[in-house]
């Protein structure tokens, strides 16, 4: 059977062009998969019409919806007052199972909430959250929420252990992953009202391995497989990872231009090996856990690779079938 996978051609900062360019040449990889662009219907196949589709042109199909939800736009009122707007008539299709999968580099929050709204959540998830394998020395390790939610309550961050710790070890391949709770120190009196409250929920469940508090200084040290916070404090920690990675890559650069270009040209290749294990790119994009399909937020600034991965995949969600084996987890008793 045919994997249904609709893609937001009118998210992110480069789109329509890089998406749907993208998400064209995933079709290459993956024989089973449909492709449904959905978004201003003109402007999708003017792209269309630049590229070679060749023999995979009958799979792909053009849903056309007339307003965009730019990403400055309040994601209530986007949702709100664009009713067709892409990522609504998305969702849309996802709720009704015309589609398998989702994807969008667009408005993030607007995202996250039109899923939830049309797809509904999982049985025993109250609130979904965006999960984002980061990449270490020591390999990836999970935050979650890195924005789908930001204004968290102890509940939320004890499902997102549970669903990040599934997805640690069905998609990374983690055995028992280490649960953490992202802090300001590694004392179960510290921190606030939110994780002192979860620390005690992730404590009182044995079937998770918890393993305390966390501090930012020791998320890339391996002390932990999985860390929870609220969307807002994510959200931050993950941008500045990725600020602050662009920047050193820079930086190192940078300090060899004066070197001899034997030296020069090995130092950049170097650089560059390290990067493509650190290019969020690579990823393709991040699931929202806790909704009824498969969801897949991607960067803003999403290139035509990374959208490409991000259909790779969703089809790889699809067929580890991560919703199920989250049901099945939070139905066990603590």
């Amino acid at each position: 059977m045919a994997v249904r996978i609709a893609v937001d051609a009118m998210g992110g900062d480069f789109a329509p062009g890089v998406i749907v360019r993208g998400a064209v040449e995933a079709l290459a990889d993956n024989d089973d998969f449909e492709l449904v662009l959905v978004g201003d219907e003109g402007r999708v196949h003017a792209e269309l019409r630049g590229l070679d589709l060749g023999p995979h042109a009958a799979r792909v199909r053009v849903v056309h919806a007339s307003q965009v939800i730019e990403m400055d736009e309040s994601p209530v009122d986007g949702l709100r007052q664009k009713k067709d707007s892409s990522i609504v008539v998305m969702a849309k299709m996802a709720a009704a199972r015309e589609v398998d999968a989702v994807i969008s580099a667009g408005n993030t929050g607007a995202c996250a909430a039109a899923c939830q709204l049309k797809m509904r959540p999982l049985p025993n998830v109250s609130r979904a959250g965006i999960a984002v394998a980061v990449p270490s020395f020591h390999g990836p390790f999970v935050l979650c929420d890195v924005g789908a939610n930001i204004q968290a309550k102890p509940r939320h961050l004890y499902e997102y252990g549970v669903m990040a710790s599934v997805f640690a070890e069905k998609v990374i391949g983690i055995e028992k992953p280490r649960v953490a709770v992202l802090s300001i120190g590694e004392e179960n009196v510290k921190g606030t009202e939110l994780v002192k409250q979860t620390h005690e929920l992730l404590s009182a469940d044995s079937t998770i391995h918890f393993v305390g508090n966390v501090e930012g200084k020791d998320l890339f040290n391996n002390v932990c497989d999985v860390a929870l916070c609220d969307g807002f404090v994510g959200n931050i920690v993950l941008k500045f990872v990725e600020g602050l990675a662009e920047g050193l890559f820079r930086t190192i650069s940078h300090e060899f231009d004066g070197e001899e270009p034997g030296v020069k040209s090995k130092i950049d290749s170097a650089l560059q090996r390290i990067w493509a294990r650190h290019d969020y790119s690579e990823y393709g994009g991040a699931p929202l856990l806790g909704v009824d399909g498969v969801c897949i937020i991607c960067h803003g600034r999403s290139n035509a690779r990374a959208i490409r991965n991000a259909v790779r995949v969703a089809g790889q969600f699809l067929r580890l079938e991560l919703g199920k084996a989250v049901v099945e987890r939070l139905a066990r008793p603590a």
